[in-house]
């Protein structure tokens, strides 16, 4: 589904609407619902719970008592067409859809007999748990304004044009056919790239040619990608001393087998995934493929399957001498601990929860022995034992892409894909409180509804630190990260160019020294000289944008899963 990363996951936008066309004529679906729930239960495992629960809300609504209100084939066929029930003017959907802030796209390519295998696990898990279908509140629904929290992203005159780089061979004969997110140009400057596909490999492309440098899955004990699209290989980065020690680091996720994690919470709270960053050793840093030795530096217990550690990275292009110099920097969601009622697990200094951290990966001084603290980090000097010394910032969400600003002052970008109004992004300030689990955007938030805001008191406002922009939900559902562009195409030049996830839709935000200005634009696209969008391009509906920035050569490229394109930004001009 998406919506955690959002996400939005594949099915979580698409059982989320199941229960939006949920309305009208009441039919008993029981009796038509007959496909096995067992094969019900693996693909609700595989595209739903990132997002759903059969028994609670979630990122998004419960799904219990669904298949009760509608007929397995008009379920079928809102999830081929599901804007018809919003157009139609149906109320549940309409309340839903409001409460929520989303809607999903067609999702056609799921065939029949999986969906149908969908509703009967629902259809047998309601009934024996005898959960009827949520209660939506249909009042007034057809009169009201819903209120923009944001500015709205107008059109700026500002064109880029696209040209195909090159397609990452699919990973899967399932949509998206890959989940291509990462790119990192190799460290000696040949002008080779490296991508990873979170199902667990990272390609070599060369000159078109694309190859697989590693692939993590069996040599990972208890490896796992699904469910939802936030989990599997996460991240990867090269030491910046790459050529002389032969160092990558990469994140991963595995089911949880008793391994004991350096983050870990009460027994009583279920683990449903276990974060890894681990160091790998190449045996020949000249060779074409991996091979070499592993060594482990920090687990992480979560207990929901998404809002993990999406993203590693070290400072860009900086001295030896300079004190950030080799160090990692790391970012990990809340785990979802907040959507699974667990919020005391994050936005303290005794969780690693919804953190940026920031660790030597050659030094020993952690409690595990197996990296090293810096000693200019802002709370190593923390009394309270319980504190992690490694906590560079931390207030977050999921803090899902980072990136630096080497010319406007060294400012480190962090994207925030926000719960259910904003999508943000901040710049990192050492020590920084970013507010979440009770900030999201610029307005407050109540535990007791993660889905509405509320406009804080001048008083309070300067308590956690705002973002540097964001948009809402009327623009799109889940942010996807991009960089500050410093290149040749002078028109693009001092631009963070972003994107949203889900639709597609590139932004972009001025950047200059003073972050005078966090107005958000958007980018138009062309491809072959003609105005087109990335809906089109990857026929889906489903976009699952990533931006790309090469710092080496300057370039930067738009990665898209479903078509496994990368493609490369070659001009950028206004008319």
């Amino acid at each position: 589904m998406l919506r955690s990363l959002l996400s939005l996951s594949i099915c979580a936008v698409f059982i989320f609407c199941l229960i939006n066309c949920a309305g009208g004529k009441k039919q008993t679906s029981s009796s038509t619902i007959t496909t096995s729930s067992t094969k019900g239960k693996e693909l609700f495992t595989t595209h739903c719970v990132s997002c759903h629960a059969v028994e609670a809300e979630e990122i998004g609504p419960r799904l219990g008592g669904v298949t009760s209100l509608l007929s397995e084939s008009e379920l079928i066929a809102f999830v081929k067409n599901p804007g018809k029930a919003i157009d139609a003017g149906n109320k549940r959907a309409i309340g839903l859809t409001r409460r929520y802030k989303m809607i999903m796209p067609p999702f056609d390519f799921l065939k029949d007999d999986e969906i149908k295998s969908i509703l009967s696990y629902i259809d047998e898990e309601s009934k024996a748990k005898g959960i009827p279908p949520l209660f939506v509140n249909t009042e007034n629904v057809a009169g009201e304004q819903q209120e923009r929290l944001a500015a709205p992203i107008k059109m700026s005159p500002l064109k880029i044009e696209l040209e195909d780089f090159v397609t990452i061979p699919p990973s899967s004969d399932k949509m998206p056919r890959t989940r291509i997110a990462t790119m990192r140009p190799h460290p000696s400057g040949d002008g080779t790239l490296y991508v990873s596909d979170q199902r667990g490999i990272i390609y070599r492309i060369d000159h078109g040619k694309v190859e697989t440098f590693l692939d993590i899955r069996p040599l990972i004990e208890n490896y796992v990608n699904e469910p939802g699209l936030g989990t599997g290989l996460g991240s990867f980065a090269f030491h910046p001393d790459y050529l002389k020690n032969g160092l990558i680091y990469i994140t991963h996720t595995e089911a949880p087998k008793g391994k004991k994690a350096d983050f870990a919470y009460a027994d009583s709270i279920k683990v449903s995934l276990q974060w890894v960053v681990s160091e790998w050793k190449i045996d020949d840093v000249k060779s074409k493929t991996f091979t070499g030795k592993r060594r482990e530096l920090l687990r992480i217990n979560v207990p929901n399957v998404v809002h993990g550690t999406q993203d590693i990275g070290f400072v860009p292009d900086i001295d030896k001498n300079d004190p950030d110099y080799g160090l990692l920097y790391i970012g990990t969601g809340d785990g979802g601990s907040t959507i699974s009622k667990h919020p005391e697990l994050c936005h303290k200094l005794s969780s690693l929860l919804g953190t940026i951290i920031r660790i030597d990966p050659l030094g020993k001084n952690s409690k595990n022995g197996n990296y090293g603290i810096p000693s200019n980090n802002p709370f190593v000097n923390d009394a309270d034992p319980a504190t992690f010394k490694e906590i560079y910032a931390y207030g977050f969400r999921n803090p899902h892409r980072l990136s630096w600003d080497m010319a406007d002052g060294r400012k480190l970008f962090s994207a925030e894909v926000g719960e259910a109004n904003f999508e943000e992004i901040n710049v990192i300030v050492k020590g920084g409180d970013y507010g979440w689990n009770v900030r999201e955007g610029n307005y407050g938030l109540s535990l007791a509804d993660l889905k509405n805001v509320y406009k804080l008191p001048e008083t309070d406002e300067k308590k956690f630190i705002a973002p540097f922009a964001l948009y809402d939900h009327f623009d799109g559902s889940a942010i996807s990260g991009g960089a500050v562009y410093l290149g040749n195409l002078k028109a693009l030049n001092h631009k963070y160019v972003f994107g949203d996830i889900v639709n597609g839709r590139l932004f972009y935000v001025n950047v200059d020294q003073t972050l005078s200005d966090g107005s958000v634009h958007e980018l138009s696209i062309r491809q072959n000289g003609k105005p087109v969008n990335l809906v089109d391009l990857t026929g889906s509906k489903r976009v699952d944008v990533r931006i790309e920035y090469n710092q080496q050569t300057k370039d930067m490229y738009i990665m898209t899963k479903p078509d496994g394109k990368i493609r490369k930004i070659v001009n950028a001009f206004t008319e």
